[in-house]
């Protein structure tokens, strides 16, 4: 099984979310979604200051074998980007919970939290989806 730390909150849509010392939230896509969608080639970050609700799309993350929407967990607004991984995308691959992580954002709603895996939880889904 991949690697899943858990000391992170996970999402079905196979999003990762580490809280931050100031509030804000760190997003990145799971260990087994990389390996799921194989070698990254170009990655489409949101803008910073945009809104975001729970569930949205707002990335895209494409690789060799398909291109892959990325959802935000929580509502709130985007409060940086991962420049480094839209001029190389592989460190995705190379990293996914560290130099990986694709956005940051300043939660508008705490409440959206409860909605989140913790990592046996995260682990149970990863174990049964092939996809």
């Amino acid at each position: 099984m991949s690697d899943i730390p858990t000391q992170l909150k996970y999402t079905k849509n196979h999003e990762w979310v580490e809280t931050l010392e100031d509030d804000t939230v760190r997003v990145g896509i799971t260990d087994h979604a990389q390996d799921l969608l194989g070698d990254m080639v170009f990655i489409e970050l949101p803008e910073v200051g945009d809104d975001v609700s729970a569930g949205d799309e707002c990335a895209v993350v494409e690789s060799v074998k398909a291109a892959s929407d990325v959802y935000s967990p929580l509502s709130g607004e985007i409060t940086a980007v991962n420049t480094d991984i839209a001029e190389s995308p592989e460190i995705v691959n190379q990293s996914p919970y560290e130099n990986g992580w694709l956005f940051e954002l300043k939660p508008y709603a705490p409440a959206e939290f409860d909605d989140l895996l913790d990592a046996d939880a995260y682990n149970e889904l990863a174990e049964t989806d092939d996809h």
